[in-house]
């Protein structure tokens, strides 16, 4: 017999974690079963615990998925030429164009962290890839001469994710709050911060 290809290995990785994210968003991952991702999946739980052993491995495998994605796209903005159009962007895409699932599924795993410490170092590894990202970044920027050379990195990343976390928190309990008109006051923010300017 054949042994599946890396291609078609990864592949099915990534419909695991997708049927799982919907399943979390929707269910909790709490009352979210394995064999729900299962159904949700079209897979046979021997498949799926060839891939992930339990819940929280996939919920670690999603966090990964997560954490290179956002990596990457902080790593890019390093190098942009216009540092406040590109943190704009960036503001723009995560604040207001992340979906759903991804809002129900962040909030589900913030309420989960308080009582699984796994899900729990989960998080705090997240946040510290997340810093990590943004120090390089506003490092360079300063390097650059885009903000001003006396900036507290630590205390602009704090609000930086202070902020993210309240518009999403918000999302996730008010489905019908429209977060797009955060974007220009996020923005104002940092200027403040970045330049001493709103």
């Amino acid at each position: 017999m054949r042994r599946p290809s890396a291609k078609l290995q990864q592949d099915r990785r990534e419909e695991i974690l997708e049927a799982a994210r919907r399943c979390f968003a929707r269910m909790g991952f709490h009352q979210t079963s394995m064999q729900q991702i299962c159904l949700e999946a079209r897979m046979s739980p021997g498949n799926l615990y060839r891939y992930f052993p339990s819940k929280e491995a996939i919920m670690a495998g999603i966090a990964e998925r997560d954490r290179a994605e956002v990596g990457a796209e902080l790593a890019k903005a390093q190098e942009a030429p216009d540092f406040f159009g590109t943190l704009e962007v960036l503001a723009q895409h995560h604040l207001v164009e992340r979906s759903m699932d991804d809002v129900g599924l962040c909030a589900e795993m913030v309420a989960e962290s308080r009582r699984n410490p796994t899900i729990g170092r989960i998080m705090r590894d997240f946040d510290v890839e997340v810093r990590t990202q943004l120090t390089a970044m506003l490092r360079a920027a300063r390097e650059r001469g885009d903000v001003s050379p006396d900036v507290n990195i630590d205390d602009v990343i704090t609000t930086v994710i202070l902020f993210a976390d309240g518009v999403w928190w918000r999302r996730a309990v008010h489905p019908d709050f429209d977060p797009a008109p955060t974007v220009p006051i996020f923005m104002n923010i940092m200027r403040y911060m970045l330049l001493g300017t709103a």
